[in-house]
């Protein structure tokens, strides 16, 4: 178990300067186009595969740095440069995660370098859960899958919406209902590759903010992938769901929901840290402009009105840094949240994000309500994380019912 510290080790600063390098030089000059365009940044994704930002093994190295710190620094200066960008360049780990969480290994080598390609031709991939009728509410999806024995095929049929890279992916990653008795542990992860028949594209999202990275719905009728692209396989599944018939029987059904519920807390953190990015990335806008905007013959800052909100904002941006830091380690150091640490980390950072955004547009003024200086842009883009991976209200109930012990509704 590795020893908490607030202080990054050398080989940790030099990857995290080595990333945000690439964030000053190449995201940052190219956000405001992208986010005009509200299109896939194709030629930034193959930049940052060249260098190696987008690949599994740049992933998976931060992923098992030992003190569960590399994925929050790497994600803290991606989004630091740009979230709409960043998002299109780690959206593709959300559905390698989940394959290399319930993948066999033939499943993994086959279908991750897929999700990446190479820097000459870069490639993407979804990862579909969420449904119009259930985002939060997992237990409410209705996307079902339905075996074929005779031709060992899954016959899947729904629609999936906020997809990252959705009805555009070369692979997509959809979460089913197999046995709708169980609730979310009646779920299974399949594998439908981009061509597949019966999977379209539905409507893509024009949004208010993250507008470089697409965000569409994904139709499935009628699609029918080989028993393979089953992620764990198929007698994997029978078992995981004999054991969840066998707990509901005994009256265990609470305890698997709190389960399932520790897994969405270790992967909150990381959202987190993405909020930190874009905080500090308008604190640092505003205290800039703020020592260098001249009003009445001297710089705004010496005001109090304008000093002391950036003190709030670096306060709180320091302090949100530092839950997410620790849900970070806690998370890879096996310890559990038994305060709702994750969700304390993503509700904080989202809420911090949000707020100093709309304080960095307040310093700029006018300026920081046009498109000339990017806090506007910055200030869009923060509304989505008090949203998407449990909206702030679902956070809020997370640790409520923690705490409480109680079914707080």
């Amino acid at each position: 178990m590795a020893e908490f510290t607030m202080e990054l080790n050398d080989e940790q600063k030099e990857v995290r300067d080595w990333i945000h390098g690439f964030a000053a030089d190449v995201i940052r000059p190219a956000a405001a186009e992208w986010d005009e365009r509200e299109e896939t940044p194709w030629p930034v994704i193959q930049e940052a595969a060249k260098v190696g930002i987008y690949s599994l093994d740049f992933y998976a190295q931060q992923y098992f740095d030992p003190t569960g710190l590399g994925i929050p620094m790497a994600m803290e200066e991606l989004f630091w440069g740009d979230a709409g960008i960043a998002l299109s360049i780690v959206g593709t780990g959300l559905a390698a995660v989940g394959v290399l969480a319930n993948g066999t290994e033939e499943q993994i080598g086959t279908w991750i370098p897929q999700m990446y390609g190479d820097a000459n031709d870069v490639k993407v991939a979804a990862f579909c859960s969420s449904e119009p009728d259930a985002g939060s509410d997992v237990a409410s999806m209705r996307t079902r899958a339905v075996y074929d024995e005779a031709k060992d095929e899954w016959v899947i049929n729904g629609t999936k919406t906020w997809a990252t890279n959705g009805g555009i992916a070369n692979v997509h990653v959809v979460v089913a209902v197999v046995d709708s008795e169980l609730g979310s542990k009646g779920h299974a992860s399949f594998i439908v590759p981009l061509g597949t028949p019966g999977l379209s594209q539905g409507q893509k999202f024009k949004k208010h903010g993250i507008r470089a990275s697409h965000t569409a719905e994904v139709v499935l009728e009628n699609v029918r992938v080989p028993g393979s692209c089953l992620l764990g396989g198929k007698e994997k599944l029978d078992e995981r769901l004999a054991r969840a018939r066998e707990r509901a029987k005994a009256g265990n059904g609470e305890r698997l929901k709190n389960a399932a519920m520790a897994t969405f807390e270790a992967s909150r953190p990381a959202v987190g840290a993405m909020a930190v990015g874009t905080a500090r990335a308008a604190y640092e806008v505003a205290l800039d402009y703020a020592k260098t905007r001249e009003q009445f013959g001297r710089p705004i800052i010496d005001n109090q009105g304008v000093a002391f909100q950036l003190a709030d904002m670096r306060t709180s941006i320091d302090a949100a840094r530092l839950l997410v830091w620790r849900a970070s380690w806690m998370a890879v150091s096996g310890k559990q949240f038994t305060s709702a640490e994750g969700s304390m980390s993503k509700l904080f950072a989202s809420e911090t994000a949000k707020k100093v955004t709309g304080q960095a547009i307040q310093i700029l003024g006018g300026n920081g309500y046009t498109r000339e200086y990017p806090v506007e842009r910055m200030h869009r883009d923060a509304a989505i994380y008090t949203i998407f991976e449990g909206t702030s209200e679902i956070q809020r109930l997370v640790i409520a019912r923690t705490l409480s012990g109680m079914p707080i509704r």
